[in-house]
């Protein structure tokens, strides 16, 4: 199986190929259009800021090139973020995978970043294969995406009950980080690559 990381300058790729590494995958890093699109599966990471980010998929055009992929691709934490439709962080549009979804930033009652681990509540959903529900993974994020369509994971943090996890077609992605998150995350992940 090749699996593809997209690597843009603003990914945790080096904890995402380990994790994957654990399991028996060696994945290529790579910004290369040919390799993504060749791919069985696509991990788009991210860390920092939404702005920054967005500005470095679309020097490397990887901002047209994200949205049209046909294989499963697994968006994590900002990768998540920035396949919604704009971001409050940086004021900045993303790549509209997951149509009028905006993310905002948690409001003052509550400590940020959010930095832990938190409990899933979960959809029915092939990711979440002997997963339990209510199972802890690990968060880092200042900005979220409220309850929507898309949701197939919730979390609540103060009083916000926000969506932890998405679907649509061949596009899933995850606010948390399963590499960071244990035996849990592993089985996430390989959940992904059993994905047809």
């Amino acid at each position: 199986m090749k699996v593809a990381i997209i690597n843009y300058e603003a990914g945790n790729v080096k904890s995402v190929q380990f994790a994957l590494q654990r399991l028996g995958v060696n994945p290529i890093i790579t910004d290369n259009h040919d390799e993504i699109s060749s791919a069985d599966k696509v991990i788009f990471p991210g860390v920092g800021q939404a702005k920054y980010a967005m500005e470095q998929l679309a020097k490397k055009q990887l901002d047209t090139l994200i949205p049209n992929l046909k294989q499963p691709v697994l968006g994590v934490c900002l990768g998540m973020q920035l396949m919604c439709e704009h971001s409050e962080e940086g004021n900045v549009g993303g790549l509209g995978i997951f149509k009028d979804v905006n993310v905002v930033k948690f409001s003052s009652d509550v400590k940020v970043p959010c930095i832990g681990w938190n409990a899933l509540e979960l959809e029915s959903h092939f990711l979440w294969k002997d997963i339990p529900d209510e199972s802890y993974v690990y968060f880092v994020h200042s900005y979220y995406v409220p309850d929507c369509t898309f949701a197939i994971a919730k979390t609540v943090y103060g009083s916000t009950k926000y969506t932890s996890a998405m679907q649509f077609e061949n596009f899933s992605a995850m606010q948390f980080h399963p590499e960071k998150s244990g035996d849990i995350g592993s089985k996430m992940i390989e959940n992904f690559l059993k994905q047809i």
